[in-house]
């Protein structure tokens, strides 16, 4: 088979764009520039629940009567079968007021609490007043809450303050894209599993019997001599196509009686699972995992329906990773979050509309002082907006205990710019050795000392359009 110039570099520039669904501007390292901290070899998967996910669903102060008369046919029942699974809170302020429990279909994670493994805090959450999915992710994922301009994300701050690394696959969103809390990272790779890490392309070089004369030929285009960003990239990539093809990662098989959910998020932490075990240097990955959304038609009134299945896909998922993950235990931290959480008040519509403060859960081995419920409670006498569960726990107070205390990366002025010293106190959900913390933005003071260097590492794309 001949190929003509043209065709043979415009296949080329399209599969290598078009690797493991990855985005091909995601294949730089991080700027070494930048590196104010070591890496450490913790494992930390961030799982979004897309959509706001209803915090008083999932952990109902059930026995309440002011969520008992609000929730009306939608408040959990108080016996039988699919009564909530009632767990003790170890925190004087969520007082006597009401029993608190996890959602019947969520037993794997009411287990993994009362082990010791998991840590939930309620009201807990986004400070800024938005209810737009689209506003709150971003001020999220962002790490900055009002400002929807900020050129990152902060996981990528906090890895870009660590610098680069020789790790082959250090950064994955389990997946087919890249989330925003990774915005502006070079080094994340995008792939729905290792096994489909690859060249794929919607020109004529996609036919298997093809595929390693493709490398070869690609090989010889990023040679990695020059030096360049461009070639760098380029022979990193095909570098880490070679290696997990040599580790073989055929179909997955979980450890022990590890039994994920059908569907995509069970894959997606099976992706994850996976990566780790490739031994090729996973720090973080992102997980999504959508359908939260529950304006319409939550649950029935036996406490059974759509709202309680996601959450028992939720439950059934982390536990089967949790245990596929054993010997990963002492390094691995999972924090769960969603941009917002839902109304107390049932809606004509036998839903629930956007609200304010949710649940964030953080789940792992001894490191992780579960088994209790964090932050103060705030009641439901008094809501924010007349509405919604107040917010007495900031987001990124969570986060920064995991960066300062598992992560090794004490620079939080950086990675939550506007973030003040006053706004951040532990609640000692995490052992670990304290990092001290930096509260000036240096990646400000960068970019003010330095504005030729930005946008220096978005190279392929641009390659693309010229053949």
């Amino acid at each position: 088979m001949s190929y003509s110039r043209r065709e043979f570099l415009m296949g080329c520039s399209a599969a290598i764009a078009a690797m493991a669904t990855a985005k091909v501007s995601q294949m730089v390292f991080a700027n070494p520039r930048t590196a104010q901290a070591a890496p450490t070899n913790e494992i930390f998967v961030l799982v979004f629940l897309r959509g706001g996910c209803d915090g008083l669903t999932l952990l109902a102060p059930y026995s309440d009567p002011i969520y008992r008369m609000e929730r009306e046919g939608l408040a959990l029942p108080t016996s039988g079968d699919y009564r909530p699974i009632e767990i003790a809170p170890q925190n004087d302020t969520y007082g006597s007021s009401s029993l608190f429990g996890l959602n019947h279909t969520m037993g794997g994670l009411a287990d993994l609490y009362r082990g010791g493994h998991l840590a939930m805090v309620h009201a807990c959450g986004l400070t800024d007043d938005t209810r737009s999915h689209f506003d709150a992710m971003d001020y999220m994922e962002r790490g900055t809450p009002g400002q929807k301009n900020t050129g990152s994300g902060w996981i990528t701050r906090h890895l870009q303050t660590i610098g680069s690394t020789d790790a082959m696959l250090p950064v994955v969103a389990a997946g087919s894209a890249v989330p925003a809390s990774l915005l502006n990272y070079n080094g994340a790779v995008a792939m729905r599993s290792p096994r489909e890490f690859g060249l794929t392309s919607n020109w004529r070089y996609n036919r298997a019997e093809e595929d390693w004369q493709m490398l070869q030929a690609i090989d010889a285009f990023y040679p990695g001599s020059s030096n360049t960003p461009l070639d760098r990239a380029g022979k990193r990539t095909l570098e880490t196509i070679e290696a997990i093809r040599e580790r073989n990662p055929g179909n997955y098989v979980p450890e022990g009686s590890a039994a994920y959910p059908n569907g995509s998020f069970g894959d997606s932490l099976k992706t994850v699972a996976q990566t780790a075990k490739l031994d090729m240097g996973l720090q973080v990955a992102t997980i999504d995992f959508g359908g939260w959304d529950t304006h319409e038609n939550q649950a029935g009134n036996d406490g059974r329906g759509y709202l309680p299945d996601r959450l028992g896909t939720l439950s059934q998922g982390l536990s089967a990773f949790f245990e596929d993950m054993n010997r990963f235990h002492n390094r691995l931290t999972v924090v769960v979050m969603s941009e917002f959480g839902r109304r107390l008040g049932r809606n004509a519509s036998n839903g629930t509309d956007h609200g304010h403060g949710n649940v964030m859960m953080v789940l792992g081995g001894s490191h992780v002082r579960g088994g209790k419920l964090y932050g103060n409670w705030p009641g439901l006498a008094d809501l924010d907006k007349g509405q919604d569960l107040k917010i007495t726990t900031d987001y990124r107070v969570v986060l920064s205990e995991l960066l300062t205390r598992r992560l090794g990366n004490g620079n939080l002025g950086t990675i939550f710019p506007g973030m003040t010293p006053g706004e951040f106190t532990p609640l000692g959900i995490l052992n670990g050795a304290e990092t001290p913390i930096n509260w000036t933005d240096t990646a400000a003071l960068q970019l003010q000392a330095e504005p030729q260097q930005q946008g220096e590492h978005t190279l392929f794309l641009p390659l693309m359009s010229k053949c």
